[in-house]
């Protein structure tokens, strides 16, 4: 089965097709996008994601091996452009304000309800976990124990846990609340970094 190339933090290749199928390609993106927040994961389907993408049915199967893909391919991309990890800040006032981020992106930002859906799912189908972590979350964990590393270099911020204990300390309680529709303020967001990452 051909797939298309995998969307990552890398600059992306050039591929063969025309500029008919990047629209297409996008147009399946934001159609799997919107249909998740709309009917949620177990509603999503691919003959629905083809139908509001205005594409065949095959067009999508030969690009993507499942729904979980598209999803994974939509993630990616929106966090790239609204919620990327900071490459270049080390100050508590920066790391600070990513965690900030992170509690309104899983909670207001679109891309966000993608990636709660694809955690739930993930607790009961294997690939999806494999999927999610190969794809999302381990790329993304190794971008922030570098921003966390910057820091703790820099004087400042510092931590009694290893870095990915102290990541998980702060997102767990975040993504928890999150995934049972629970509000994330930012007093609780601002307790939960001073309470691992003492400036």
């Amino acid at each position: 089965m051909v797939r298309m190339p995998a969307v990552n933090s890398q600059p992306r290749r050039a591929r063969s097709g025309n500029q008919r199928d990047e629209a297409a390609r996008l147009a399946v993106l934001h159609a799997a996008d919107d249909l998740l927040v709309e009917h949620g994961f177990a509603k999503l389907t691919i003959e629905a994601i083809a139908r509001e993408a205005g594409v065949a049915k095959q067009t999508i199967y030969r690009w993507w091996p499942s729904k979980v893909e598209i999803l994974l391919d939509t993630l990616i991309e929106d966090s790239e452009k609204r919620f990327a990890v900071p490459a270049d800040k080390s100050s508590v006032d920066g790391i600070r304000g990513y965690f900030r981020g992170y509690a309104r992106f899983v909670t207001r930002d679109p891309a966000g309800k993608v990636l709660l859906a694809l955690i739930a799912e993930a607790q009961h189908n294997p690939e999806t976990a494999k999927s999610l972590h190969d794809r999302y979350l381990g790329p993304r964990r190794e971008l922030e124990r570098a921003l966390l590393a910057r820091g703790i270099e820099a004087g400042e911020v510092s931590t009694e846990l290893d870095l990915d204990a102290a990541i998980d300390a702060v997102v767990g309680p975040i993504v928890y609340r999150a995934l049972t529709g629970a509000s994330v303020p930012r007093a609780l967001v601002d307790a939960l970094f001073d309470g691992q990452l003492k400036p």
